[in-house]
């Protein structure tokens, strides 16, 4: 009997106007040097998108195509397609993400060593039309990306980021999967539904670790509406609201543990360095890029404190 470990890759889909992304992320998924032992593509209430995936791969059998079977919005579709699966590793790709070819090689490697519950990679952000010279890379994570402060090694981590991630199906089951009303839905860029998800799973297993492999990448479209400042500032300000949430629902010790340390250190440090680029170089751009850290931040925290307000209002 083999002991080798079985994959699902789970990929949540909600409109025809992503159709040629959602193309490229399954052309992504069939060259892996480590094949997916199950793919399934969850649609999210669109029954004319459900209906066009169905004829599109009705002759791979590998690929399954299903209807959100809860609420809208990505979290229950996530916890449609963990349902709808059987593998001992249950992973997640974005519909505009493209995994490298050994995205899944990665990822099972992770898992090798038995604490591991849950594990994700490197999102490198593919701008459609170039990136915008006044972002700061200390705020990638606005694109669902890998940011400026994370780790570029193998190592333990608080939470791992939706576009790449992956979880045992024994830590989902334990912890009931994604909490609906948390996660992003379609118009409404909220976010933190992993990073609450990852916290339980820690929390129900003491042992338990959630390892970032930056090795198991993938490619994250940014189009240019997301190259804006506007969408900046509200995906920052969505954040903040987000973590308000997850700091509700599972402490702010943990629920805040790396945004406390990114904004002490990680933030003033680049923000220091663009300032002093700005001058050495003469070059506009690095001054902005400092103006909007303190803007993104400034932002965040007042998402932040709505939350927090809304939410204690909505307990008394």
């Amino acid at each position: 009997m083999s002991d080798r470990l079985t994959i699902a890759v789970v990929v949540c889909v909600y409109t025809e106007a992503r159709w040629d992304l959602i193309a490229e992320a399954v052309a992504s998924l069939r060259v892996q040097r480590r094949p997916a032992d199950e793919i399934v593509l969850v649609v999210d209430h669109n029954d004319g998108l459900l209906a066009r995936l169905e004829a599109t791969f009705a002759a791979q059998p590998t690929i399954r195509v299903i209807p959100n079977a809860h609420g809208r919005g990505l979290s229950g579709g996530r916890n449609t397609g963990v349902a709808r699966t059987t593998a001992d590793i249950v992973a997640f790709l974005d519909d505009d993400a493209a995994a490298s070819q050994g995205w899944l090689a990665g990822l099972e490697a992770a898992y090798a060593d038995p604490r591991v519950a849950g594990a994700g990679g490197a999102i490198d952000a593919a701008w459609a039309t170039g990136r915008p010279r006044w972002w700061p890379p200390t705020f990638d994570w606005v694109v669902g990306c890998t940011y400026e402060g994370m780790p570029t090694t193998t190592t333990p981590v608080r939470n791992v980021i939706g576009a790449n991630m992956s979880f045992r199906r024994t830590a989902l089951a334990r912890t009931g999967g994604f909490v609906e009303g948390v996660g992003r839905e379609r118009g409404r860029p909220m976010g933190g539904e992993e990073t609450e998800l990852s916290i339980r799973v820690t929390s129900a297993d003491p042992d338990a670790v959630i390892l970032y492999v930056p090795a198991a990448g993938v490619r994250h479209h940014v189009p240019a509406s997301r190259g804006r400042v506007r969408y900046f500032v509200s995906r920052c300000y969505a954040e903040g609201l987000s973590k308000a949430t997850v700091a509700r629902l599972v402490g702010p010790g943990r629920g805040l543990a790396s945004e406390r340390r990114h904004t002490v250190i990680t933030l003033p440090s680049a923000a220091g360095r663009a300032l002093m680029d700005a001058v050495r170089r003469r070059d506009a751009a690095c001054a902005a890029q400092a103006v909007m850290i303190a803007i993104g931040l400034g932002v965040t925290v007042t998402g932040y404190a709505v939350g927090a307000i809304a939410g204690r209002l909505g307990r008394a």
